[in-house]
């Protein structure tokens, strides 16, 4: 396979050592935008092969969406001989990400000290879960542990009350992912301008320490505090979708503009005098109150009633919408941004575009499909420069392994 030409990332090469969904959601944008990404994966393959619900094993769909556009190679790193290997294809790599324990990829010895020393130019990115200069250095993190450290199920007893409750989604995972794209393209930019590689680390409690506090911080801001913390907004009970007479609705009055034109829109002169909506201040004093007042209007109308009032009284306002309606959604059909595509294995599938334009250098249309597990090991240790015996004998080894050729695209 040749280095891909297509996309702002066109001719990077990454070795991906990550596995769930942190490190592979981050190199699957980076695939997406045009780098060579080779997966790396144990004998067992990445735990998210196993998440059905799935055509084939080892497919399952979060698996497919965050692997897309990638090769799996098999190397057992238990074994000297896969090893060894791991380690030739990270010094022709222009970029190693893992989400190792640092301190299992200094056994392995493809730690960022091991390997730049041999390889300058290297970016080594670790995501681990917390800096590595604190006493949490060494605890295992996940996303449900992450998002309790960093106050998520905190801020949802405060916000909905009852017993505290995780996000339901991988939140910690996701935002620490996006931290690490932008670690690898800012790296690689500092390379172009210095002619080397650097170690950067990417912890998941520090990323959503500073995403939480950015919004929560609040009198905890000022030295001696100025009041407790939380954003009032975004933690009263009535901030959630209004239920309209026949359903719900997304609505945000936000600022003087919008308040003035929903008063209008609804005939409402008497709250438009209310103090409490004549300012973004008051109404911040006052945020229980009116969003508890916005709520009970909102039952009155159905919700296409609410949408053509709000629409024209340029209020924002959108649908709650579940999984499968937002597939079919109409702007999402326009622009194209959720495609069905054929995998060589598991049929017809359905996944989303890359969310970016570009005017000189768009990424490729279709990032390729997520690989089966060890379908690329054979090319990638031949393109990496590994005669055929040396092959031929990591695989009788058991130090790597190929999938068979019917499974392979």
């Amino acid at each position: 396979m040749s280095a891909r030409t297509s996309g702002p990332l066109a001719g990077v090469k990454v070795l991906d050592l990550s596995a769930v969904i942190m490190g592979p959601f981050a190199t699957q944008i980076l695939a997406s935008l045009g780098a060579e990404v080779t997966k790396l994966e144990s004998p067992e393959g990445d735990n998210m092969r196993h998440v059905g619900p799935m055509r084939n094993p080892g497919m399952g769909p979060i698996f497919l969406q965050a692997n897309q556009g990638k090769r799996s190679i098999v190397l057992d790193l238990k074994q000297p001989a896969g090893r060894a290997a791991a380690l030739r294809l990270a010094g022709q790599s222009d970029v190693l990400v893992s989400n190792m324990r640092p301190q299992a990829l200094a056994r392995l010895g493809l730690d960022a000290a091991s390997l730049r020393a041999a390889h300058p130019r290297l970016v080594h990115v670790s995501c681990c879960g917390f800096d590595q200069d604190g006493p949490y250095a060494a605890r295992p993190a996940y996303d449900d542990l992450i998002q309790g450290a960093t106050g998520i199920p905190w801020l949802t007893q405060a916000y909905a009350g009852g017993e505290p409750a995780y996000a339901p989604v991988t939140l910690a995972d996701r935002v620490t992912g996006l931290h690490v794209v932008y670690a690898v393209t800012a790296a690689l930019y500092a390379r172009e301008k210095t002619g080397q590689g650097q170690a950067v680390v990417v912890p998941m409690f520090e990323a959503m320490t500073q995403f939480v506090l950015g919004d929560h911080l609040a009198g905890l801001a000022f030295d001696p505090p100025q009041g407790d913390a939380g954003y009032a907004r975004l933690l009263t009970a009535h901030r959630r979708p209004y239920r309209t007479r026949d359903g719900h609705l997304c609505v945000l009055i936000y600022n003087d503009k919008h308040w003035r034109s929903f008063f209008a829109a609804i005939d409402a002169p008497a709250l438009a005098q209310d103090p409490r909506f004549a300012t973004h201040g008051a109404r911040a004093a006052h945020i229980d109150a009116v969003y508890a007042e916005v709520a009970r209007l909102m039952r009155g109308r159905s919700t296409a009633e609410w949408q053509a009032l709000l629409d024209a009284a340029d209020v924002p306002n959108m649908p709650m919408l579940g999984p499968a309606e937002l597939l079919a959604d109409p702007h999402h059909a326009a622009t194209g941004f959720v495609r069905r595509f054929d995998h060589p294995s598991e049929g017809r599938l359905v996944g989303t575009g890359v969310p970016t334009r570009w005017s000189g250098t768009p990424p490729a249309d279709q990032p390729g499909p997520a690989p089966r597990l060890g379908q690329d090991s054979h090319a990638v240790l031949r393109e990496a420069g590994f005669t055929e015996t040396e092959i031929t004998a990591l695989l009788h080894s058991g130090a790597c392994h190929q999938a068979p050729e019917e499974t392979c695209p």
